[in-house]
C-alpha cells in the first residue's frame, strides 16, 4: 500500500478507537434521550454526559456543581458546593489501550509504520482534545489540561507498546543504531545492575500478576455469593430496562478497579468506600455506601480466614524467587547477586501495585465520597515487604538445595559385581 492508503487507515483506526469508547457512553443516553424525553431536550446535554464520563475514564478530573433543586432532593452533605470527581472508570482505559495496541501492531506490519503510528495517534489526540473542549460546560467541567493530554498520553504509550511487542524493525537504520547504543551502554554497567534489573522486573510482574488474579477471583466469588443482594439493589434502584442497561455499563467500566481493590484487600490494607472506611482482612468498617449492585460484594464485619489471603503475596515471592534461582548458572550465585535479585523482585511489585493502587482511586463524590479505593502508599510498602521477604526466602533456599551434593544410587551392575 502507498502512503496515502495507509495514512487514511491510520486516522478511520483512530476514529474507531474514539467512537467505539464514546459510543459506549452516548449510545444509551441517546436511546434514553429519544424515548424518555420525546426527543424534546437538547441532545447536547447528553452528548457533553457521555464526553465527562469517557475523559472520566481516562482519568480526567471532572468539576461538578449541582443545581440547587437536586441539592435538596438529595441531602447529601457537601452537595451544595463544587466537588471533583478524580476516580477513572478504568474500563475506558483498558479498552483505550488494548485498541492502542492492536493499532500499534497493525502499524508494525504496514510498509510504513512509523507514519502510521504518528498519523494515528495524531488523529486520536485531536479527536479527543475536540471531545475535551465540547464537554465543557458550568454544571460539570473537566480539567482541560488533563482532557487534551491523557487520553492521547494513553493511546499513544499503548500504540508505542504495540510497536515493540510486534518484534519488527520499524525504525530502520536509525532504530538499529539506538537499539546498538543501548546495548554497548548496558555493557558498561556493572554485570550485577542490568541482570538485577531484569530479574527483579519480571520477577515483581510475575507476582502482581499473581495477586491481581487473585484479586479478581476473590471479586468473582464474593459477587456469586451475594448475588441475591445484587438483584435486590437493582431492583431497589428501579432504573427500568435502559436503565439497568446504563448501570451495568457503568460497574462494568468500574470493574477494573473493583479487581485492583480486591487486590489491595489480599495484599493487607485493603481499601475506603467513604471517609473513615476501611475494608481489610482484619475487620470492615463500613458507613453508608453508594448504591450500586457492585458493592454488594463487599464483606460485612470480620472475616475469621481474612488473614489467610496474606498468604497469597507470599506464596506468590516465594515462587518467583524460586523461579529467578532456577534461571541463574548452575554454579554457586553469591549472597549479594540473591539479596540483590529478591529486593528487586519485592520492588518492582510493590511498584507495580501501588501504580494500579493509585489509578484506581480518587474522589467519588461530595462529602465522605470524596475517598475511594486503596491507599497507594501502603499498598506499596505492603506488596514490596512480603513479595521481596518470600522471593529472598525462595532464592535463598533454592541456593541451599543446589549447594548439596548429588546422592549417588548405586545401579544393578554395581551390586552384582560386589
Amino acid at each position: 500500500m502507498n502512503r496515502i492508503t495507509i495514512a487514511l487507515l491510520a486516522a478511520l483506526e483512530a476514529v474507531i478507537a474514539v467512537a467505539i469508547g464514546l459510543g459506549i457512553a452516548l449510545v444509551p443516553l441517546t436511546i434514553l434521550w429519544a424515548t424518555q424525553n420525546g426527543l424534546s431536550t437538547d441532545w447536547t446535554v447528553f452528548w457533553r454526559a457521555a464526553s465527562d464520563v469517557w475523559l472520566l475514564g481516562h482519568g480526567v478530573d471532572l468539576t461538578v456543581t449541582l443545581p440547587a433543586a437536586l441539592v435538596a432532593s438529595l441531602a447529601l452533605p457537601g452537595a451544595d458546593a463544587a466537588f471533583t470527581l478524580s476516580i477513572a472508570l478504568l474500563g475506558f482505559s483498558v479498552l483505550t489501550i488494548v485498541l492502542g495496541i492492536g493499532a500499534g501492531r497493525r502499524a508494525a506490519h504496514s510498509a510504513h509504520p512509523v507514519q502510521a503510528a504518528v498519523i494515528v495517534v495524531a488523529v486520536f489526540c485531536v479527536l479527543a482534545a475536540l471531545i475535551a473542549l465540547s464537554a465543557g460546560h458550568p454544571l460539570a467541567a473537566p480539567a482541560p489540561t488533563q482532557a487534551i493530554i491523557l487520553p492521547g498520553l494513553i493511546y499513544a504509550s499503548s500504540v508505542v507498546i504495540g510497536l515493540a511487542s510486534s518484534r519488527r524493525p520499524v525504525l530502520g537504520a536509525f532504530g538499529r543504531t539506538v537499539q546498538r547504543g543501548v546495548v554497548d551502554w548496558a555493557r558498561q554497567l556493572p554485570p550485577l545492575v542490568p541482570q538485577t534489573v531484569a530479574a527483579g522486573l519480571r520477577g515483581g510482574t510475575i507476582a502482581a500478576a499473581i495477586v491481581v488474579g487473585a484479586g479478581g477471583l476473590l471479586l468473582t466469588f464474593s459477587l456469586l455469593t451475594s448475588y441475591a443482594t445484587v438483584i435486590g439493589l437493582y431492583e431497589s434502584l428501579q432504573a427500568g430496562a435502559l436503565g439497568g442497561i446504563a448501570l451495568t455499563l457503568m460497574q462494568l467500566a468500574l470493574l477494573p478497579n473493583a479487581v485492583i481493590w480486591a487486590a489491595s484487600w489480599v495484599v493487607g490494607p485493603g481499601f475506603a468506600v467513604g471517609v473513615g472506611t476501611s475494608v481489610s482482612p482484619g475487620a470492615t468498617v463500613l458507613g453508608p455506601v453508594p448504591g450500586l449492585p457492585l458493592f454488594a460484594a463487599l464483606p460485612d464485619g470480620q472475616a475469621s480466614f481474612g488473614f489467610l489471603v496474606l498468604l497469597v503475596p507470599i506464596l506468590a515471592g516465594f515462587a518467583v524467587g524460586v523461579l529467578l534461582r532456577q534461571r541463574m548458572p548452575q554454579q554457586q550465585p553469591g549472597w549479594k547477586i540473591l539479596l540483590a535479585h529478591g529486593l528487586a523482585a519485592g520492588l518492582s511489585a510493590g511498584v507495580i501495585l501501588g501504580l494500579l493502587a493509585w489509578f484506581s482511586a480518587g474522589s467519588g463524590g461530595p462529602g465522605r465520597l470524596q475517598e475511594l479505593g486503596p491507599n497507594p502508599l501502603l499498598v506499596a510498602v505492603f506488596a514490596a515487604l512480603e513479595v521481596g521477604a518470600a522471593a529472598l526466602l525462595g532464592l535463598f533456599s533454592g541456593a541451599v538445595v543446589a549447594k548439596r551434593p548429588a546422592r549417588v544410587v548405586p545401579s544393578a551392575a554395581d551390586s552384582l559385581s560386589e
